[in-house]
Parts: structure tokens; sequence; C-alpha cells
């Protein structure tokens, strides 16, 4: 692993930082400032992992209010 990678990976990013971070990029809307600081602060694996739960955690409540709408007949014919 070169050295690089290994400081990034080192990083000690606080689990609230890493989840406002990947919420704000579900959102799309980011400020240079805030994205400079998080490339230099959080960990990329951290993120990764926090990308993967928040996109299942999205998928899920997709899934739990269209079986909901369906329930309730509103979509029905």
């Amino acid at each position: 692993m070169n050295a690089p990678l290994k400081d990034a990976v080192a990083r000690k990013g606080s689990l609230r930082q890493t989840m406002k971070a990947v919420a704000w990029a579900f959102f799309g809307v980011r400020r240079s400032s805030g994205y400079e600081r998080d490339v230099n602060q959080l960990n990329p694996v951290h993120v990764i992992v926090a990308g993967v739960i928040g996109a299942a955690v999205f998928v899920g409540a997709l899934v739990l209010v269209v079986n909901w709408i369906i329930a309730s007949g509103v979509a029905g014919g």
C-alpha cells in the first residue's frame, strides 16, 4: 500500500462527520470549504461504508412507502 493511501485510511474522522458528509452527498449540495475539510479529515473506508448503509436505508424507505401506498388502495384501480 502506498503512503498517501495509508495516510487516508489512518484518518480518524468522527461518525457524525462521516454521516453528515454522506447525507450532503445524497442531496448533492456541498460547499467547497466543507468538501475540502471532509477530504482531509474523513477516512475513505468509513465514507464508503456509510454510503452503502445510507443507500440501503433509502431503498428500504422507498420500498416501505410503495408498499404502504399499494396497501392503502390509493394506487389501485
